[in-house]
């Protein structure tokens, strides 16, 4: 099973985007999509909420847990 962080540097990669600038959309630091991506960090639910919205995916697939 896939871990969080390697789930999200797919979806930003799928969408070729840099860390920067995902970062700037969700109005955080650069550093903290970085942390999420060596899941050194987890995001708040209310920014899980907002990662799935964004990159149109479930929080299951988020967590590695089912397919889109």
């Amino acid at each position: 099973m896939k871990e969080f962080g390697e789930r999200l540097k797919e979806l930003r990669a799928e969408k070729g985007i840099t860390q920067k600038q995902l970062a700037s959309v969700l109005n955080v630091s650069g550093n903290t999509v970085h942390s999420w991506e060596c899941d050194k960090q987890e995001p708040s639910m209310a920014m899980l909420l907002v990662l799935s919205a964004y990159f149109e995916v479930s929080l299951d697939y988020l967590f590695g847990k089912e397919g889109y």
